[in-house]
């Protein structure tokens, strides 16, 4: 079972007290969409999964890529934070690959990269991830996925919900096949907050359904 670094997490943590998650903004009623998996799913196991993305224990050197960190919060229907929750996360690497051994892409791989975690949220429902922006990717000549990170969110008395977050102010955004087939109000719930810069800090709402 993984367990919570609280010390390091609370090093890494400049922003302090997320700030103040919206959890109860007018769309926190609504079940975050889901999306689908995707074929790369991590299936290689490694032994560091924690919520820091941008090193691996044992191996020397930090990702490539822009740093991010995510501040999230796992809330029900009724608003009311879900502690508790497995959080479990995996991206591309800056370059757009997947470390997964079936992703075709001929970007390089990173050897630095953790590429996914898995976390339980805390208290109030709040978790954090520090990673990198995952870089874009073709799918074919006729479509390149903007950045996201996939999630997976889970807890007994709540259905299990799989979606993906994207980032702010992404031009692809606009063009993404997947994104573009959900609502305008859907949107809006996949597509993360920015509230800071200097570190580049994302707010991330997830809310579930339950049973």
């Amino acid at each position: 079972m993984y367990i919570f670094n609280r010390r390091k997490f609370i090093k890494i943590s400049t922003i302090g007290s997320f700030l103040g998650l919206s959890s109860t903004n007018s769309l926190a009623n609504t079940v975050t969409p889901s999306e689908t998996e995707g074929p790369f799913y991590p299936i290689t196991p490694q032994k560091d999964l924690d919520f820091d993305l941008t090193s691996i224990n044992g191996i020397d050197g930090v990702a490539k890529g822009r740093v991010v960190f995510i501040h999230g919060q796992v809330i029900d229907q009724d608003s009311k934070p879900v502690e508790g929750a497995t959080v479990d996360i995996w991206q591309a690497n800056a370059a757009g690959r997947y470390r997964h051994p079936y992703d075709p892409n001929p970007a390089p791989l990173d050897p630095s990269f953790q590429g996914w975690a898995i976390v339980q949220s805390g208290k109030k429902g709040m978790f954090q991830f520090k990673t990198i922006v995952p870089g874009s990717y073709p799918v074919h000549e006729e479509w390149v996925r903007p950045p996201h990170i996939h999630f997976k969110v889970s807890k007994r008395g709540y259905s299990e919900l799989t979606t993906q977050m994207y980032f702010p102010e992404n031009e692809l955004n606009k063009l993404d096949r997947l994104l573009q087939g959900k609502s305008k109000s859907d949107q809006r719930l996949m597509i993360a907050k920015k509230i800071s810069d200097k570190p580049y800090t994302l707010e991330y709402t997830i809310t579930l359904g339950k049973v």
